[in-house]
């Protein structure tokens, strides 16, 4: 173990900002934690179907506030990619070969999710799975790869948005909820926020990358004006409080984005570049640092396949046990759920660890630790300068 922190601590570039690379790790997470929390799979006379706790314990509800955290993934995203998009352009790399790279790298690891669970699916279905068990199953897998698609189209347009202030794709997103929710217009107005909620915290990482939002005094404004206008949309606008979708609600703050998502997002990105400075020096130790690092290689890995842990676990020990287990099979109706379930984490994170074992070279490309295919690399005296004001 020693070795291996030394060997990351020595192939970390020295201008590398290690904390961009430390949120990233922490959204990931957050978004793992919060599907292993609010997703359960129940066992209801011979199917298996989904369910979530937020539908029977609405007081849970805090719990989508501290692991929905997919705004300060596009925020990293965004910084990484208008960053990486500047040195391209100082290098004379073209477009074309730029893009094809960043892309091809997102999408490695998904082909092997798609062939595993391609397979999978049809091996169930000719074994005498039931259908709606069978879709329960592939739309857990799937359904969170959306986001995926969303990021790779703000990437390829990164040339085009890096420069955009994060102000002009929320104002889209307000006026789309105004026309939608205010006054009744077109639902598919919707379909716009998938794509222009998701801008704007990317739109706020460019704004980073070129040396914007240097001060506290911004970013504690962020914070707090998220903060207050999310608490104001879901107290006096009727926007749920949940800031992820719960089957049976009346609506969701993710399909599509709404206002109350985006302005909890801005909040949840203050608070992160608040953190910025604290990471930095925590970091500076190497074996805190060669956890992170090893997390930031395979975020895509641990993101692709968390939920495929969750499943092998929660199959296996139907097949297993005599009867429905608490907290694995069971409807997530009351407190002895919760603390059942917390127990199953661990059980979760050995098959995660088990399929990122399996899994990761897809997408670390034989790659050593220390290096990594969304690794933010501050190699030219000027960004290592901001990496240092930041």
């Amino acid at each position: 173990m020693t070795s291996l922190v030394a060997r990351i601590e020595a192939a970390t570039p020295p201008g590398r900002d290690r904390a961009v690379d430390a949120l990233r790790a922490l959204a990931i997470l957050g978004v793992v934690g919060g599907h292993w929390l609010v997703t359960a799979l129940v066992t209801d006379s011979g199917t298996v179907r989904g369910a979530s706790p937020l539908t029977y314990l609405p007081h849970l509800t805090p719990v989508s506030w501290v692991f929905q955290t997919l705004a300060v993934f596009f925020l990293v995203g965004g910084r990484v990619a208008a960053g990486s998009w500047a040195s391209a352009r100082k290098r004379g790399v073209p477009y074309g070969p730029w893009v094809g790279g960043r892309l091809a790298r997102l999408f490695r690891p998904v082909a092997a999710v798609l062939v595993v669970w391609t397979l999978s699916a049809a091996a169930m279905l000719m074994a005498g799975v039931g259908e709606s068990t069978v879709r329960a199953l592939v739309k857990l897998v799937w359904s969170p790869l959306w986001f995926l698609l969303v990021f790779a189209a703000l990437t390829a347009l990164t040339p085009l948005v890096a420069r955009l202030h994060p102000l002009w794709p929320l104002v889209v997103v307000l006026h789309v909820d105004l026309v939608r929710l205010g006054i009744g217009g077109p639902r598919e107005l919707r379909w716009i926020n998938v794509v222009v909620g998701w801008l704007v915290p990317y739109c706020l990482g460019a704004l980073v990358a070129r040396g914007g939002m240097r001060g506290r005094t911004g970013r504690w404004a962020l914070l707090l004006g998220g903060a207050s206008a999310a608490g104001a949309l879901v107290l006096w606008a009727g926007y749920p409080a949940a800031m992820v979708g719960v089957p049976g609600g009346r609506m969701s703050n993710l399909d599509p984005p709404s206002l109350a998502a985006v302005a909890f997002g801005l909040a949840q990105c203050g608070a992160a570049l608040l953190l910025l400075g604290p990471l930095r020096r925590a970091l500076r130790r190497p074996a805190l640092w060669a956890v992170v690092a090893v997390v930031n290689l395979s975020a895509m890995t641990v993101f692709l396949w968390h939920q495929t842990a969750m499943i092998v676990v929660t199959m296996s020990a139907l097949l297993i046990a005599d009867g429905p287990l608490a907290g694995l099979h069971t409807v997530p109706d009351g407190p002895g759920w919760v603390l059942a379930r917390l127990l199953w984490l661990p059980p979760f994170a050995l098959a995660l660890l088990v399929c990122w074992a399996a899994f990761r070279g897809y997408e670390q490309g034989g790659r050593r630790p220390g290096g990594g295919s969304l690794a933010v690399r501050e190699s030219s005296p000027e960004r290592k300068g901001h990496a240092r004001r930041a």
